[in-house]
This record gives C-alpha cells, sequence and structure tokens, in this order.
C-alpha cells in the first residue's frame, strides 16, 4: 500500500485537512494521487540539493503526465481529467520558466512534493504503528498528532506558496524599476553630457568668432580709422563691427543664463558623478572670460581728438576747444544713459583738462542710435612745473614730437556682469601756439604712416625711416584730402627723381625722419615737408578745383617740361608748382616757335591771394614788338583749348550778364616783358 493510500485512509475530518494540501493548481491532488506510485519512489531530498537531479525529475515528472494524459484519451469516462491533465502540464511548464537563471532549481511545486514525501516518510517511520492504532481503534491522540503534523505540513507550504509569489511579484517590480531607473539615469547622464558638450561646442565657435572679430576685425578697422586721420579714404563705419559685437555679447549671455538655470538644478537634487557640478565650473569661467573680452574690446573711440579750425586729427592747441567721440560696440538699450564716461590724459606733460569731463553713454548723440559719448567742448591747459621745463618728457624731444593719449573709463554693469572699460585716442600732439601746427601735423604723419601700436608714444626717441611706396602713399592722401585727387605715377616719379635721383626701382629707397621734417632742401633754406605743406596749403584754399578736374600737371621737372611742350603747338602751356617758393607757388610755361621753327619757352609764376587763377590765365598778356600786349596761352597740355579748360572758372562777366559791364570798360591784365 502506498503512502498516499494510507493517508486516504485517516478519518475524513484528518484526512480533509491533508487534501486541502493539493487541493490547489500549483500541485494538483489528481497527479499526485495517479502518479503516486511514480512520485513516491523518487529521492526528493536529493533532488532538493541536486539542481541537475531536479531537473532530470521534473522532464520525467512531464513525461509521466503526457503518459497518463494518452491513457485518459483512451478512456470514454475521462475527458475532464484529459483536459485537467494537460492543462497541469502547461502550468508546470510555465513555472520553471519563471525561474532564475542560468541555475536550476526544483520547481516549487517540486520541493512541496518532496516536503510531503517527507513528513509521510516520517510518519510512516516513526508513527507506523500509532497510525495502525488509529485507523484500527480511532486513538484519539494519535490522530490529532498527524492531524497536527499534515497542518504545520500544509502551513508551511502555504508561507511557502506565498512568500514565492509575493516575492517573485516584489522582485519583478524592483527589477522592472531597476531597469526604468537605469535608462532614465543613463539617459539622464547622456542628456547632461551632451548638454554640456554642444555648450562647449558653442563655446568653441565663439571663440573663433572673437578671435576674427577683436584679433582681425577691430584691428583691421583701427588700422583703417588711423590711416583715415591722415587723408586715406578708408571707410571707418562702425554699423558692422556693432552689429557683429552685439549679436555675439547676446549670445553669450543666452549661454550664461542656461548655465545658471544648470545652478538650479543642481541645487533641486545632484548625485555622485554628477557631470553638472564638474564641468560647470570651467564653462561659466569661459563665458565670463568671452564676456569680458569682447566687452572691453567693443569700447573704442568713434572720432579722434580734433579742433573745429584745426589742420586735421590728432593736432591739439592749449586753450582751445577739441572734440572726441566714444562708443559702446554693444548696443543695448537698457544701458542708455546709464554708463558715465569720464576723460582724463596720460601724464608724459601734465595737462589740466577742462570742460565737461564726465557724459553718459546715450543713443541719441548717434546718427545710427549707437551708444556713444560725444565731447565737444573739451580743452587741455598747460599744468605748470616748477622752475620751467617740460616736465618728465625728454629733453631731446621737441614739443611737437610729443605725443599724448587721450584716457576715457567707464563701469559696465549688466546681468550680473560688472567689467572696467578703458580705451585711449590714437597719440596727439598738443601745442601752444599756431607756429607749431606745420610741424605738428608732420609728426602726426609720420608716426601713422609707420606705427600701428598707438601704445608707442615714445615713438620719435628712435624714429624709423619710411620707404618710399609708404611715403609716396602718404603723400597722396595728402592731396586726395585738399584737393579731392591723389598723385598719379608720373607726379611720384618726379618726386621720386627729385629726392634719390633716377633709379630703376624705388621701392627700396627710404626717407628718414630728419630728411623729411628738419633738413633743408639743396639750394634753398627749407625742409621737404615745409616745400609740400606749402603746396598743399595752397590747392587747399586756391586751387582745389583745377586740381580735382586734372588741369594742373604739378609735379614735374623743368627739363621735363620742356620736352613735352616742344612737341606741342604754339601756344600749348602747362600749370606746375614751383620748387623754389617756401610757402607754395604755382607757375605756367609755354611754348612758342619763331620763324626759324625753333622752339621757345617762356614761364611766369602767379600771386593767388588777389585774383584766381583761371582769371590770370585768362587776361594774361605779353608785350611784343611795338608795345602790342598779345596772350601766348592758348591751349592747356596738350591740346585742350584754354576757355574750354577754364571758361566755366571765369570770374569775369559778359555784357549781357553784367549791365554795369556796358558803362564800365576797365579789367585787370596782366602783362610780362618779352
Amino acid at each position: 500500500m502506498t503512502q498516499w493510500e494510507r493517508l486516504q485512509q485517516l478519518d475524513t475530518v484528518y484526512s480533509q485537512r491533508a487534501f486541502d494540501l493539493y487541493n490547489r493548481d500549483e500541485f494538483p491532488m489528481e497527479v499526485r494521487h495517479y502518479l503516486a506510485h511514480w512520485i513516491e519512489g523518487q529521492d526528493w531530498e536529493r533532488a532538493s540539493r541536486d539542481s541537475s537531479q531536479a531537473a532530470f525529475l521534473f522532464q520525467v515528472l512531464l513525461e509521466n503526465l503526457d503518459n497518463q494524459f494518452s491513457r485518459f484519451a483512451q478512456e470514454r469516462d475521462s475527458f475532464l481529467l484529459q483536459r485537467n491533465f494537460r492543462r497541469y502540464k502547461q502550468n508546470f511548464q510555465v513555472n520553471v520558466l519563471l525561474l532564475p537563471k542560468p541555475s536550476y532549481t526544483m520547481p516549487s511545486e517540486s520541493l512541496w512534493i518532496s516536503e510531503d514525501l517527507k513528513m509521510l516518510n516520517m510518519l510512516n517511520k516513526n508513527y507506523t504503528a500509532r497510525l495502525n492504532a488509529c485507523l484500527h481503534q480511532r486513538c484519539v491522540s494519535v490522530s490529532i498528532h498527524v492531524c497536527v503534523c499534515l497542518f504545520v505540513c500544509l502551513f508551511k507550504n502555504m508561507i511557502h506558496c506565498f512568500i514565492w509569489q509575493v516575492m517573485e511579484h516584489s522582485i519583478r517590480c524592483l527589477e522592472e524599476q531597476q531597469d526604468e531607473f537605469d535608462f532614465k539615469y543613463q539617459t539622464h547622464l547622456m542628456d547632461c553630457e551632451n548638454f554640456l558638450s554642444d555648450i562647449s561646442t558653442m563655446l568653441d565657435a565663439a571663440d573663433v568668432l572673437r578671435s576674427v572679430l577683436i584679433d582681425e576685425e577691430l584691428v583691421d578697422w583701427k588700422w583703417r580709422q588711423q590711416k583715415s586721420c591722415i587723408g586715406a579714404p578708408d571707410d571707418t563705419s562702425l554699423e558692422h563691427l556693432e552689429k557683429w559685437f552685439t549679436q555675439i555679447i547676446e549670445c553669450m549671455f543666452q549661454l550664461q543664463k542656461f548655465l545658471q538655470k544648470l545652478d538650479e538644478l543642481v541645487g533641486k537634487m545632484t548625485y555622485e558623478n554628477d557631470p553638472i557640478p564638474v564641468r560647470k565650473p570651467p564653462l561659466k569661467s569661459r563665458v565670463d572670460t568671452l564676456l569680458t573680452n569682447l566687452i572691453k574690446s567693443s569700447f573704442v573711440v568713434e572720432t579722434q581728438p580734433s579742433m573745429p579750425q584745426g589742420r586735421g586729427s590728432l593736432v591739439l592747441r592749449t586753450n582751445v576747444q577739441f572734440s572726441v567721440k566714444v562708443r559702446l560696440l554693444y548696443k543695448v538699450s537698457e544701458l542708455n544713459h546709464v554708463m558715465k564716461v569720464t576723460v582724463s590724459v596720460n601724464k608724459f606733460r601734465k595737462f589740466n583738462v577742462l570742460g565737461t569731463l564726465s557724459k553718459a553713454l546715450n543713443m541719441a548723440e548717434s546718427m545710427n542710435g549707437g551708444m556713444v559719448a560725444d565731447f565737444r567742448h573739451l580743452t587741455l591747459k598747460d599744468q605748470k612745473v616748477g622752475g620751467g621745463g617740460k616736465g618728465i618728457n625728454d629733453l631731446s624731444l621737441s614739443v611737437t614730437e610729443e605725443l599724448h593719449r587721450i584716457i576715457f573709463q567707464t563701469q559696465f554693469d549688466y546681468q550680473g556682469l560688472s567689467v572696467p572699460l578703458e580705451t585711449f585716442s590714437l597719440p596727439v600732439v598738443v601745442i601752444s601756439n599756431s607756429s607749431q601746427q606745420q610741424s605738428a601735423w608732420a609728426s602726426v604723419l609720420w608716426f601713422n604712416m609707420l606705427c600701428s601700436d598707438p601704445e608707442n608714444v615714445k615713438f620719435f626717441e628712435t624714429s624709423p625711416a619710411a620707404t618710399w611706396p609708404q611715403f609716396g602713399e602718404m603723400l597722396s592722401w595728402q592731396f586726395l584730402s585738399c584737393g579731392k585727387r591723389g598723385l598719379d605715377n608720373d607726379q611720384l616719379e618726379t618726386l621720386a627723381i627729385k629726392l634719390f635721383g633716377k633709379q630703376q626701382s624705388y621701392d627700396n629707397c627710404k626717407i628718414s625722419w630728419t630728411k623729411f621734417s628738419k633738413e633743408n632742401l639743396p639750394d634753398t633754406n627749407f625742409s621737404l615737408w615745409v616745400w609740400l605743406d606749402g603746396i598743399l596749403t595752397l590747392v587747399k584754399l586756391y586751387l582745389s578745383d583745377l586740381w580735382s578736374d586734372g588741369s594742373i600737371m604739378g609735379f614735374v621737372s623743368k627739363g621735363k617740361e620742356r620736352l613735352l611742350l616742344k612737341k606741342k603747338q604754339n601756344g600749348t602751356f602747362l600749370l606746375r608748382f614751383s620748387e623754389s617758393i617756401k610757402d607754395g607757388g604755382i607757375t605756367f610755361s609755354w611754348v612758342q616757335y619763331a620763324n626759324d621753327g625753333k622752339p621757345l619757352f617762356g614761364h611766369a609764376g602767379t600771386d593767388l591771394k588777389q585774383i584766381a587763377l583761371p582769371d590770370i590765365l585768362c587776361n594774361f598778356r605779353m608785350m611784343i614788338a611795338e608795345n602790342i600786349p598779345v596772350n601766348p596761352l592758348c591751349y592747356l597740355y596738350p591740346n585742350t583749348p584754354k576757355d574750354q579748360a577754364f571758361g566755366k572758372y571765369y570770374s569775369e562777366k559778359t555784357g549781357e550778364e553784367n549791365p554795369y559791364l556796358k558803362y564800365l570798360k576797365t579789367k585787370l591784365v596782366f602783362v610780362s616783358k618779352e
């Protein structure tokens, strides 16, 4: 008799409690009943310790279930048992799939069998006599003992089943939560790293833009402005720079706000290996550095210091008002009338700065709404140094070789960023009387032609020489400024020959500061600059239109002059600058032909202070034989009729245009002896 059969022979009350142990889907009573012989014949104790043995028994269990299923299929009355056994097999297989991998342990149902059989074996070995007595004698004490044992076994299996189900569900939930947490954590880390990397990439791009903007574009603008101060026709507008500075600074402030948002995130929650606290500070430092660099560079002098009636920019006279304009290239309305700019002068030579020394950057004083401070009424006044002298300056330099800089300072406070700003004018020459203006302008020309470092205020202590291409370009700018036309190649070559003699090329020829401004020209008592400046003044005051339209040949040697004229028709003339007049003079030379065809050359100088050159040319007369006045000037070189070239400039009107000429028949006539 099997132990299962013995268990069935217990009293109904006690056997029912035992049967309740199997009245569950985990290990159904039908399986226990029909496979009792096989179940009780296996070593379940070993199976509970040996996973391979447990796997083997489980496979045999499935085979037995299949065999029993086949037997039921042959019996007409076993339809329900057939369906149940198929379901039992599926349940066992599903439970095995839920076991942890890769280890293989005995399914909970099989372990239950093992525990049940242990209990029955114990009952069989230790309480056989008492169980038999219970069966035959209805011994109450033995029945109660068996019942207690069965109940304990049932309770143990119930607890086992409950723990298995609850723990399995909990572990599954924890696993899902862990997977979700790991996914979100890894995603969060990746998003943080990508975000911070994106900011770093943007800062790399911003640094490239900063370099282009500050080291190239701004430097190029400053050099163009410096050249424009001595007449170069360069564009010095700031609209593009202002637009670029404003846009990139705004972008940098946006990045700064993003980094501040990261601070808020870290303040709410952080964790070990959080990339934000580690990588954010260097990024913030880069943003602040870039912003500071950009904002400092955006404070510039838009219009260099100049006097209203001065020769040009950068020459100032004590006790005479001058103006200067500074500009912040970061255009932001919130700072309008907020930033105060103060003015001072460097201590190279002591001056008091008088006038309005502090002004707010504002948008009202700019044509395009830029942030400017326009100082229009500043004055420099010499501070008297005890014992006289020139203060701390090197006594070997003249006053017109001293260079000074006007200093502008303000404070930038915006979006949590505080930056002191400072900018300087180009070096200025400060004079005390008008007689020094010519020499002062020579210094300004020489410095801005050769030096791109505005901080070099000791430039004239060791002034370098200028190459002819540099010098010729600078001279051309002067004539362009005074007469709206620069020097052409023929005019430049004439000057080069005058300075260096006939050369194959003049590119390597040099002229020193001393030769330019201090040494006298051969056979004269004035320097090269005095001669050139006199001509420039003459052009500016009297000859601007004639120089602009090309009527004046200007620089041509006497030898070349005759070579040009002798090939032209009688009465051809040209206009050139005098080489012997200190304050600038112009002469006209013409060609006439004798009866034998020999060319004869004449020339005459003029004084333009009273009468304009076109009128002189129109009314000029020569006294020939029998004192007959004749005008020898007929064609402007090469072959333009005189009245066609100069008629539009004549001041004398015809009788129809001026009724007074009907009665007043007199006019000025310029007469020269043959």
